[in-house]
This record gives structure tokens, C-alpha cells and sequence, in this order.
């Protein structure tokens, strides 16, 4: 490892102790508050859409999410290791199949809809059969 990427590692660690991210892909529905500063006052503001993008470069890692907004489609790129970013929340689960979802930008309606990923089950609600069970029986 460099100079160059344990200072990278270094920083990524410090700043995700602030602030987790979560595990997120493409196709996911994400809230992004995001710190906005009006004069002296600052505010933060939620940016909820479905993730299309994810590119991974270590610090300079980032995102984009799009939304529609009054009928048009509005997508912003957010740095994902950014002070400006309160926090990450992901709303819903999506199942895709590729990682850069920009057929999306010439879609609408019911075609730009996302399938939701099935959540996974605990192995507490089921008991597994063992060999024991069996020869109660």
C-alpha cells in the first residue's frame, strides 16, 4: 500500500466513524439529507430517489440519485464521504440486474419502476430439520 491510499484509508476511516454509510447499490431508493447553508442559517434538506449510479474510487467515491420532480426527472451527484451530507437512509430495496441504471432517464410511468428485492429470512422463525426430529417420529 502507498503513501497515497493509506492516507485515503485513513480519512475514510475518520470520517465514517462521524457518520456511517450504508450498504447501498444501484436500484436502491435512498433519502439523502443534505446540509444546506442559507446566510448564517443552516438547514438540512432530503433528496429521495432511486440510486442509478454508484462509482467507488476510494475518497473521491460518489452517487447519483434520481427523482422526478413536477413531471421531470431531476438527478444529482453526491460525493459520498462529503461534510455536506447529514445522512444516508435507505428506504427501499431494489433488484436489478445492472450497475448503471441510465435506461432509466428515458423512461416513465409504470416502465420506470424498480421491483422491490425480497427480504431475507431469519433462520430463527424456522426450525431446521435434524436427524433428532427425525427419529422421534
Amino acid at each position: 500500500m502507498n503513501i497515497i491510499q493509506h492516507y485515503e484509508a485513513e480519512q475514510i476511516a475518520r470520517l465514517t466513524t462521524s457518520r456511517g454509510v450504508p450498504d447501498f447499490v444501484p436500484g436502491d431508493t435512498v433519502r439523502v439529507s443534505v446540509k444546506v447553508v442559507e446566510g448564517e442559517r443552516t438547514r438540512t434538506q432530503a433528496f429521495e430517489g432511486v440510486c442509478i449510479a454508484r462509482s467507488n474510487k476510494g475518497l473521491n467515491s460518489n452517487f447519483t440519485v434520481r427523482k422526478i420532480s413536477y413531471g421531470e426527472g431531476v438527478e444529482r451527484v453526491f460525493p459520498l464521504y462529503s461534510p455536506l451530507i447529514a445522512e444516508i437512509v435507505v428506504v427501499r430495496r431494489g433488484d436489478v440486474r445492472r450497475a448503471k441504471l441510465y435506461y432509466l432517464r428515458g423512461r416513465s410511468g409504470k416502465s420506470a419502476r424498480i421491483a422491490e428485492r425480497a427480504r431475507s429470512t431469519s433462520g430463527a422463525a424456522e426450525a431446521p430439520v435434524t436427524n433428532e426430529t427425525e427419529a422421534a417420529d
